[in-house]
């Protein structure tokens, strides 16, 4: 019988290769793709995100992390596509128009995943438009900006006008994290939601799709 527990143990190692073949042996034993994704992969994911939050791990521990994570949902996806079974809802990502900065973009898009989340990756320097077509193409629920400039940071205003002048605000919310952003900005500017990092982000995201 496949042990959930030794899956979601390898991942929090980043042991990718490990994660891959005990996923094979689950997938091999008949085990749900959707039972383990939950209870293995997510699961690892969701207690290295814990971790990162009290700094008991840090970005190099989280990017390993997540790469074993990808190992295991290349086998997974394909199974998980066929079962219908469907991610708890779609996140439009991106760095604000001016701001190249992706790591911490890119550490918020592997833990959303980690959460079951779709992630759509518009990488850096995104215009507001850009993130509004993506968000209606894709039916996201949620645009995710990201900044760490406070000179970029203005952007993530443009997006939330860009969003409503779309008609699409009323079911799309909008999230902002970076280094300079915080909870009054947030406000100001009239997104939803404000994260301190990327663990809470994703979080909030699984949280606003139920």
């Amino acid at each position: 019988m496949v042990d959930f527990s030794l899956i979601s143990q390898n991942l929090q190692k980043g042991r990718a290769k490990d994660v891959e073949a005990l996923v094979q042996q689950a997938i091999n034993e008949k085990v749900g793709a959707k039972d383990i994704l939950e209870q293995g992969l997510m699961s690892g994911m969701s207690i290295i995100g814990e971790k990162f939050k009290k700094n008991e791990v840090f970005v190099p521990e989280v990017l390993i992390a997540a790469r074993a994570m990808n190992a295991g949902m290349k086998l997974l996806k394909p199974l998980l596509v066929a079962a219908g079974v469907k991610a708890r809802g779609t996140v439009v990502l991106g760095t604000v128009k001016g701001d190249l900065h992706d790591i911490g973009k890119n550490l918020v898009g592997m833990m959303m995943e980690g959460a079951g989340l779709r992630i759509v990756d518009l990488g850096t320097d995104v215009a507001a438009e850009r993130f509004v077509e993506a968000a209606k193409a894709e039916k996201a629920n949620i645009i995710a900006c990201s900044a760490l400039l406070t000179t970029t940071m203005v952007q993530m205003k443009n997006v939330v006008q860009a969003a409503e002048e779309a008609g699409i605000r009323g079911t799309v919310k909008i999230m902002v994290g970076g280094a300079p952003v915080t909870d009054s900005f947030c406000a100001s500017i009239g997104a939803d939601k404000y994260s301190p990092d990327a663990a809470t982000a994703a979080e909030v995201a699984a949280s606003l799709c139920l």
